[in-house]
């Protein structure tokens, strides 16, 4: 892709930049680039990216949800113990059913649900980004406009009644005497 490898040396691009003669369209200023100035890092594609299959919770969003195993649900106290063979069994059967069924539950809801979320939050961020940002947006402009008549019609009418009431009350003086 670049004149400025050696041979048996390849460099790889997600998507590869889109260079123009006159420059790369995705650097500031559209300056003229050399073929060995090509070292950046490209823009990756939201949907392109890896998944990591080995930590699937990196923002820690179920943590309080799936931490369920046989202790937590079934217990013994001390003095109520079944036979081994059950107890491990029971283990075996409780942790066995667990995974499987969740893989099975994935399996057939899963993918369905999955759809169903995605056009959910698609629907979400049109009528956020299409509807709700340019009302607030419209209304802020519109009510700057009443709260700068409000606030003249306040400083025009209220501020010299309550300056003038004040004023008449700042001359009364209140003692209090206490008759025995």
């Amino acid at each position: 892709m670049t004149g400025g490898l050696k041979d048996g040396e390849s460099e790889e691009y997600i998507h590869s930049p889109f260079i123009r003669k006159q420059g790369n369209i995705y650097k500031p200023n559209n300056k003229s680039m050399d073929n060995d100035s090509i070292n950046e890092k490209t823009m990756q594609d939201v949907h392109t990216k890896e998944i990591d299959l080995v930590n699937r919770d990196p923002k820690h969003l179920n943590d309080h949800v799936v931490k369920v195993d046989f202790e937590d649900v079934i217990a013994e106290p001390a003095g109520t113990y079944s036979f081994d063979g059950v107890w491990k069994a029971s283990y075996t059967t409780f942790t066995v059913t667990k995974y499987w069924f969740y893989r099975l539950l994935t399996a057939l809801v899963g993918i369905p649900l999955a759809l169903i979320w995605g056009i959910f939050f698609a629907i979400l961020s049109f009528l956020h980004i299409w509807a709700v940002v340019p009302c607030l947006k419209s209304y802020l402009i519109e009510i700057h406009c009443v709260s700068q008549v409000y606030s003249i019609c306040v400083h025009t009418f209220c501020d010299p009644l309550f300056e003038a009431v004040g004023k008449c009350f700042s001359s009364v003086r209140i003692t209090t005497t206490k008759v025995v």
